[in-house]
């Protein structure tokens, strides 16, 4: 009875382990720091690209985002970016224009949504409290877009935007900063020289990701949103900023325009499309930059298989010092029952009994750190939660740095690859084997008389 013998090898096997507890406890710590490892590795970098992913994908896997950037000073002067203003300075002027998005609207049939938005960080005033914000033009398209649910009131409407209305819908943090104790619905802030009636308020939301240089990550809870035509009366196209005692302008008429197409398959194709249309208009002016959502979730994907390559590979080495342990004591193991191997040898024992009954051993001992370092990893999120606890209490009260570290980290939360269970399971399972063939060999080609001899 193959089952029945099976049985019999594995008692065996652990009552010879529980006749050494400690030795066989740390022999086992090898495998079960090396499986809660790999289990950990994993589950943490399944976490950090599911969070990378979760930022590419709030960008909108379907759109296309041209953002203005501002080139460099060399670039502008000989472009010939710049007018001449009515106090005889130069204003430079860049960035999208309005025109490249009447093009793109109706000229790409692909496209099927379009969003513009102008944006300049401002100071929003409420009584005595004084916030700087972002204050963002856009339409009624844009919190569909952005993901942007709200918390009270209303957005934006095409009527605010034809009549050039002086509402503001705040962001959630915009909101809780000047209006701690009141309803900011109804209530009137000043940006600038102009007062705004609040209409709405926004839910928290996460940060957007920042991609390269090109696209800033963006806060939304520091929001204000105004009709974009409201924007372009009251504030315009030409910015003046003061600097060091001096004054610094530029002329911008759109920082952003998303454009939204139907299927994916159109997505890639309609961005070269577009990128063609902005060769044509902006000549050799690097003054935009054309950004694929979905482009970069595969760049992400690719990213995280490589990741966990990398974290497994890492993870492994842990398994393999701990195999290297396995042998070391099995091999001592052996020495110290020489005279039992022999016993068993002229009671009628094979070589195969012998090779069995300690490659059982092994398999029992690696097995069993294998499940012990899987309910290790199980834990990896709830031990993450109380990493993140004091990362929020020591970390984040520290420099403006490290505090967007300690935020970036506590947003993510690690994800337990399922497959990655049984895979170090087994991984450890063959470490046993492999590292516990050559003392079982060992054992079994001692030859029996000089083993009854052993002292």
């Amino acid at each position: 009875m193959p089952f029945a013998n099976t049985l019999r090898a594995v008692r065996l096997a652990l009552k010879s382990l529980l006749l050494h507890k400690l030795r066989s406890g740390l022999t086992m710590l090898g495998i079960v720091f090396g499986v809660f490892s790999v289990i950990a590795m994993l589950a943490i970098g399944e976490g950090a690209s599911a969070q990378a992913q979760q930022q590419v994908l709030a960008l909108g896997a379907t759109n296309i985002i041209v953002v203005t950037v501002k080139p460099p000073a060399d670039s502008q002067a000989s472009s010939g970016g710049s007018r001449g203003g009515s106090r005889g300075f130069s204003v430079p002027q860049y960035g999208l224009l309005r025109a490249d998005y009447d093009l793109m609207t109706n000229t790409i049939p692909t496209i099927t949504g379009a969003v513009r938005m102008r944006e300049i960080v401002s100071e929003a005033r409420y009584l005595q409290r004084i916030l700087n914000v972002r204050l963002v033009g856009s339409t009624t398209e844009y919190a569909e877009m952005n993901h942007l649910p709200l918390l009270r009131g209303r957005f934006l409407t095409d009527d605010d935007e034809t009549e050039m209305a002086n509402i503001a819908v705040l962001g959630a943090e915009t909101a809780s900063t000047l209006f701690p104790f009141e309803d900011p619905i109804g209530q009137t802030i000043q940006i600038r020289t102009h007062r705004y009636k609040v209409v709405g308020v926004t839910r928290s939301r996460t940060a957007s990701a920042a991609i390269g240089g090109s696209l800033s990550g963006q806060d939304f809870n520091k929001d204000i949103y105004i009709p974009l035509s409201t924007f372009r009366v009251r504030i315009g196209d030409v910015v003046f900023t003061r600097l060091s005692g001096t004054f610094m302008s530029e002329e911008v008429q759109l920082n952003q325009i998303t454009l939204k197409v139907k299927d994916r398959d159109d997505v890639v194709p309609t961005s070269e499309v577009v990128r063609e249309s902005l060769r044509k208009t902006h000549g050799t002016k690097l003054d935009y930059d054309v950004i694929v959502p979905l482009e970069l979730l595969r760049q992400a994907d690719q990213i995280r298989q490589i990741f966990n390559i990398v974290l497994g590979s890492i993870a492994a080495i842990s398994l393999l010092v701990g195999g290297i342990g396995i042998m070391n004591i099995m091999l001592a193991t052996v020495t110290e029952r020489t005279r039992e191997i022999g016993i068993r040898r002229a009671l009628g024992a094979r070589q195969r009994d012998i090779i069995e009954q300690f490659l059982t051993e092994t398999i029992v001992l690696a097995g069993s750190g294998g499940i012990i370092g899987i309910l290790l990893g199980l834990a990896t999120p709830l031990a993450f939660l109380g990493i993140k606890q004091i990362v929020q209490n020591f970390i984040l009260d520290g420099a403006s740095e490290v505090s967007q570290m300690g935020k970036m980290f506590t947003e993510m939360e690690p994800q337990i690859a399922w497959w990655s269970l049984p895979v170090a399971f087994g991984i450890s399972v063959g470490i046993g084997i492999i590292f516990g063939i050559y003392p079982a060999q060992a054992a079994a080609k001692m030859d029996p008389i000089e083993a009854l001899r052993h002292e």
